[in-house]
């Protein structure tokens, strides 16, 4: 485990969150969930992740069958419409696009039925929980989706209030990668949200760290990050895979 700052004053002068280069979960598709309303709420929030190093980015917008009903061509449509308005601003910064699917029955029967929208050479899956209880029988459903070729990743496991170190860790044991907001880390959250963040970081049970950006408050946030030690600790020391080229 890794310990503490022993500086934790230590200056970020020079810190970037280009060191880890990818943004793989982030709203920033237009019009198409709960995160950039027009494509020049897209291109805002863009130039906010590009002025703090981020050098790839992967829009992840919401699948979920109560609420937002995106589709792979729904998806691509709004993916196309912000790389042209990126080609016409000239900013140049490669967006892909995948998908945060939420974890219900219709999630399980998409696993059967068609193809999902990863991202990666491991075709890395990002979904989520409800906020409120743990998926029945969530185990059979992490087969699933490793028996179909997928990489599960859970999106910000610390937002989960019923979760612990402990399961979080039982899951990561048993094939599923875990992502943390950085924002979490700036106690956006609020503070359980964010002691439990760095328990994650402390135990070494986190793969990826994300903006989960959906609007500028979101970007003021991720800016405000670089400032803090466990963000510092996750750049320049934790085995994150955004260090890695599988991105």
């Amino acid at each position: 485990m890794f310990g503490l700052f022993k500086k934790k004053g230590a200056s970020n002068a020079g810190l970037s969150f280009d060191v880890i280069g990818v943004d793989m979960h982030s709203h920033v598709l237009p019009g198409i969930d709960d995160g950039a309303q027009d494509v020049s709420q897209s291109i805002e929030l863009i130039r906010a992740m590009m002025d703090v190093g981020i050098r790839k980015i992967i829009a992840t917008p919401h699948i979920m069958a109560d609420y937002y009903r995106n589709t792979p061509e729904t998806i691509n449509n709004a993916l196309a419409v912000l790389k042209d308005e990126l080609v016409k601003q000239g900013i140049n910064i490669p967006v892909q696009a995948a998908a945060e699917y939420f974890c219900d029955e219709s999630f399980v029967a998409k696993l059967d039925k068609e193809k999902l929208l990863s991202f990666g050479e491991e075709d890395y899956l990002l979904f989520e929980f409800s906020f409120m209880t743990m998926p029945p029988d969530f185990n059979h459903t992490l087969r699933k989706m490793r028996d179909a070729g997928y990489q599960p990743i859970l999106a910000h496991p610390e937002r989960y209030g019923y979760f612990t170190v402990e399961k979080c860790a039982e899951l990561r044991d048993s094939g599923c990668l875990m992502q943390v907001n950085t924002t979490s880390l700036t106690g956006y959250h609020g503070k359980e949200v964010k002691k439990f963040a760095e328990e994650l970081i402390d135990e070494l049970v986190v793969d990826f760290i994300s903006s989960d950006m959906h609007h500028l408050k979101h970007a003021e946030a991720f800016k405000d990050a670089l400032s803090l030690p466990y963000v510092r600790r996750l750049l320049t020391e934790y085995p994150l895979l955004q260090n890695t080229s599988l991105l």
